[in-house]
């Protein structure tokens, strides 16, 4: 017997039935054609169906469609800045190449996403705390260097901001 449920996918309400056993995964790409979430492994292990659900990052393989009935979900698809201009973190991994192939990207982006946005207007995360959270994610291709580089310049005060600091807190300076 199929589930009648909804879920408000990148700001857009879906209503739709559901098979009580479908994966929030199938839901999105076979279902709302949103193919940019990938299916890797089907165990949670490579983190390429990682979305957002909540504003928290998931495995899309691991989560029932109807376990997230009601709820807020954000595809890759829903990621990029009106005009389709690319957000702060996608393009630093882009400027520090920390993109290859490309499969493993949606979800670095949807997890890592969640990490930039957590320290906004913080302390940027350092390179042990970026590297613990791509534990999740795998990838074959970049070897994670140039992902950690990408996050630490989305994550790295403007330079007007990191230039008046730096006046500011200049030795000798009167105020």
């Amino acid at each position: 017997m199929d589930l009648n449920l909804n879920l408000n996918v990148n700001g857009r309400p879906e209503r739709f039935a559901a098979r009580p056993n479908e994966l929030l995964v199938e839901r999105l790409r076979d279902g709302l054609g949103l193919t940019g979430t990938k299916v890797g492994c089907d165990t949670g292990t490579c983190g390429t169906c990682v979305v957002r659900l909540d504003g928290r990052s998931v495995k899309s393989c691991l989560i029932l469609t109807a376990a997230a009935a009601g709820s807020e979900v954000a595809t890759i698809e829903g990621v990029a800045e009106r005009g389709g201009e690319l957000t702060g973190l996608q393009e630093a991994l882009r400027q520090e190449h920390g993109t290859q192939c490309g499969f493993c990207t949606p979800g670095m982006v949807m997890a890592l996403g969640e990490l930039v946005e957590n320290t906004a207007g913080g302390e940027p995360p350092t390179e042990p705390e970026i590297r613990e959270w791509l534990t999740g994610n795998l990838c074959r291709c970049t070897g994670y260097h140039s992902v950690v580089r990408g996050v630490q310049r989305a994550c790295a005060p403007a330079p007007a901001e990191a230039a008046g600091t730096a006046a500011a807190g200049a030795p000798g300076r009167e105020g």
